[in-house]
């Protein structure tokens, strides 16, 4: 029996379209206030490496700041840079987590994602960071 679904691929982009240049970072003038900041959306969308079928997420990004905020209209263009990028979902998390921790030198930031139901699994992927926990 020949898989029809074989040779059928959406396009997809490699990890390298994610536009972390876009980001940009604000002045936090509160350092020492203990602020914790919490941006959410629920259209974080990527796609899966294997197949190019999209990923839909409720996107969670939480931190404590320092002296730099991340400035919303680009942690838009960012986010929306995935849209095309074939990467699993435990990635994304973390790349997010990586790219925002770079950027903002937080105490510390928690990045989640809800990503919707496909195949009968739902899976959330968290991925942390604790400035003075690491090395």
């Amino acid at each position: 029996m020949v898989d029809k679904y074989d040779l059928r691929r959406f396009d997809t982009q490699k990890e390298d379209a994610i536009d972390s240049e876009v980001l940009e970072a604000i002045p936090f003038d509160y350092p020492d206030s203990a602020t914790e900041v919490v941006y959410e959306t629920a259209e974080f969308t990527s796609v899966c490496p294997w197949t190019g079928l999209p990923d839909f997420a409720h996107l969670v990004i939480r931190y404590l700041p320092e002296r730099r905020l991340v400035e919303l209209k680009s942690l838009k263009y960012y986010i929306t840079s995935f849209r095309n990028v074939g990467i699993l979902q435990e990635h994304a998390v973390n790349r997010i987590l990586q790219d925002l921790v770079h950027l903002l030198s937080p105490h510390s930031m928690v990045v989640e994602a809800h990503f919707r139901e496909r195949g009968g699994l739902k899976t959330t992927a968290v991925a942390r960071y604790e400035r003075d926990k690491r090395p």
